[in-house]
């Protein structure tokens, strides 16, 4: 049994959506497609079949399986009738059977007589039941779209942010040239998954395509080879280009952490003034390699301020 969703949507809906991805096809019950399913979870109802219904999720997606399917045929057919009745009596919006078997004629005629969509899939109840919360998941997941440069360096997923001609496209297009792979251009597709990963990616327009001041749009795979592009990314670390100005306040040591918010997700953050003069790709470059540092237990600054404690005590 999957975890609830909150996102309500009819049984037309779901058909269109999740049509190909969970080889779903129409068995009966058609005229209830625009019955609301208040929670895109699945239940087995194999005890509900037995005629039990105590705790029954009658608001989730009902799956019929290989057992409960074996259990419905070993039953007369007026059994058969009488034990979808008394589920569907319960508020059931949609049912779905399992490895494409063929559903029983009781099934069929009670589904029909109450407007219950029927669907059938070929994939194996288990196998159902985990692509579709994923198929869910992906969906309905809260998302957002942030402008900045999202590229993948050393495996670190680093959103660029800045003001608008700050050179975060020149800076994103240096680290291309350094081995290093374009998620998005200017404006990245941010998706909550879970509750504390997020996931950036681009557009289907602007994909691979980068916008160079003076020079235009380039196409990254074909100046640098497909290699250069990643479809999506999780978002590690987001590093935002301010103009240098004097007396800015500038990190020195590494002590202070700060943090970016994602759609309720807290992403390590760090400033990075731009002024002329300034290898701006390489200091993302190392500011990367410092993150990964960090998520494998390495605080440099941190081990460093303790050794210079030592040192002073």
């Amino acid at each position: 049994m999957s975890e609830a969703n909150e996102q309500s949507i009819s049984v037309k809906e779901f058909y269109d959506l999740f049509k190909e991805t969970l080889q779903l096809e129409m068995a009966a019950g058609a005229g209830g497609l625009d019955k609301i399913i208040k929670d895109l979870g699945s239940n087995r109802p194999a005890l509900a079949i037995t005629g039990y219904f105590k705790n029954f999720a009658a608001h989730r997606i009902q799956i019929f399986g290989a057992g409960e399917m074996a259990y419905l045929r070993d039953l007369p057919a007026e059994e058969q009738e009488q034990a979808m009745r008394e589920i569907l009596e319960k508020g059931v919006t949609c049912m779905i059977v399992s490895r494409n078997i063929v559903p029983t004629r009781a099934m069929l005629k009670v589904a029909e007589e109450f407007n219950v969509p029927l669907l059938r899939t070929r994939m194996r109840s288990k196998e159902f039941s985990t692509d579709l919360s994923l198929e869910v998941g992906k969906k309905f997941a809260p998302r957002i779209s942030l402008h900045g440069t999202f590229l993948d360096v050393k495996g670190i997923g680093v959103l660029i942010r800045g003001a608008s001609g700050v050179g975060k496209s020149e800076c994103a297009l240096a680290l291309i040239d350094h081995g290093h792979s374009l998620v998005a251009d200017d404006m990245t597709c941010c998706v909550k998954i879970g509750k504390d990963r997020v996931i950036g990616k681009s557009n289907d327009l602007n994909r691979g395509y980068m916008e160079c001041r003076g020079i235009g749009i380039i196409d990254v795979a074909k100046l640098y080879g497909v290699r250069c592009l990643r479809l999506e990314k999780q978002v590690d670390l987001v590093v935002t280009f301010v103009e240098w100005k004097s007396g800015i306040p500038e990190e020195r040591t590494g002590l202070d952490k700060n943090y970016f918010d994602i759609l309720g997700v807290s992403i390590p953050h760090i400033e990075i003034p731009v002024r002329p003069g300034r290898d701006m790709a390489r200091l993302v470059e190392v500011a990367a390699m410092v993150q990964a540092l960090r998520e494998m237990g390495h605080d440099a600054a941190a081990e460093f301020n303790e050794r210079l404690i030592a040192a002073m005590s």
